[in-house]
């Protein structure tokens, strides 16, 4: 899973699944080159949607010819879980 978002690109998917969640690869494109300035290829962000879903961070529905990406975010839930955040004393 750090592996998948250690890579600047692949946070950049997450965060714009998050903000509309359901997009095909060519909403994805086209909303990374626009809010982004990113413009990979579609086989580069379809690889990159490859190693997101590998470390569950996110799942795909299809529906006749097209294919929904869907962000899911329990597998960060452990992180937070191992690491709550804590209260700091002054000093």
């Amino acid at each position: 899973m750090f592996k998948a978002l250690a890579d600047p690109t692949r946070r950049a998917i997450l965060d714009e699944l998050s903000d509309k969640d359901g997009q095909t690869l060519f909403e994805i494109c086209a909303r990374l080159a626009m809010k982004h300035g990113l413009s990979p290829s579609r086989q580069a962000i379809s690889q990159h949607l490859d190693v997101l879903e590998e470390a569950g961070l996110l799942s795909t529905q299809r529906e006749g010819r097209y294919k929904f990406h869907h962000v899911n975010t329990s597998p960060l839930q452990s992180i937070v879980e191992r690491w709550p955040p804590s209260e700091r004393k002054a000093g």
